[in-house]
């Protein structure tokens, strides 16, 4: 049961970070915790709402024609997520483990100007993310994009050698549009290569970072 209590076209060489903008947007509401794998909001639900990771993590999932899932993005501490250019939305959103986050109205944040070019740019970012996430899926091998994902992760954290990882196995691999045993084969290739090492099942070192990148280009 839920809990909750009050408060506040190319393909890149190397993954970068959330745009900037995400910090910029100060999400004031409701604090609301969320059970693993709990939805958070559903696809087709009004768009009423933005939210902002304050602990755990977040999963943007389709459930496509042939039943299969698609995972388009995570959302992690700090990350601002729920900006839709419709009023409704396009995907389900679901908690990866217990996660918290600070619900706001969108009118709340919309009706200050500042707030609301921070909005629409993340919207704009969220875009080409995708658009370069498509171009990942299309053209790279396994290994490069399981080092890019494990860069960009790197990335968006703090930029250090270690990369805890919120998300399963399945969940990369829905991510990156290969099957749980392709990951899990290529993560150990990657580490018979001395590029990464697999302290445990969710935290990996990112022995040869520059070889990585280079992987990636």
């Amino acid at each position: 049961m839920q809990a909750q209590s009050a408060a506040a076209l190319r393909l890149p060489s190397q993954p970068a970070p959330l745009p900037p903008q995400r910090e910029r947007v100060n999400v004031i509401g409701v604090a609301k915790r969320f059970d693993r794998d709990q939805e958070v909001y559903g696809e087709g639900d009004s768009a009423d709402y933005v939210y902002k990771v304050v602990s755990g993590a977040v999963r943007q999932v389709r459930v496509l024609a042939d039943g299969r899932r698609q995972i388009s993005e995570f959302y992690l501490p700090g990350d601002v997520f729920g900006v839709e250019a419709g009023l409704e939305r396009r995907s389900s959103a679901e908690a990866l483990a217990e996660t918290v986050v600070v619900v706001a109205r969108r009118s709340s944040l919309t009706a200050d100007p500042e707030a609301a070019q921070a909005l629409w740019g993340l919207a704009m970012s969220d875009l080409e993310r995708s658009r370069d996430h498509v171009l990942t899926l299309g053209r790279r091998a396994a290994a490069e994009r399981v080092a890019s994902f494990l860069l960009e992760l790197a990335n968006r954290v703090d930029g250090g050698d270690i990369v805890e990882l919120p998300m399963s196995r399945q969940d990369m691999a829905d991510y990156l549009g290969l099957t749980i045993e392709t990951v899990s084969r290529t993560l150990t290739q990657l580490q018979g290569q001395g590029l990464i090492e697999i302290r445990c099942c969710r935290q990996i070192r990112l022995a040869r970072r520059a070889a990585l990148a280079e992987l990636c280009e």
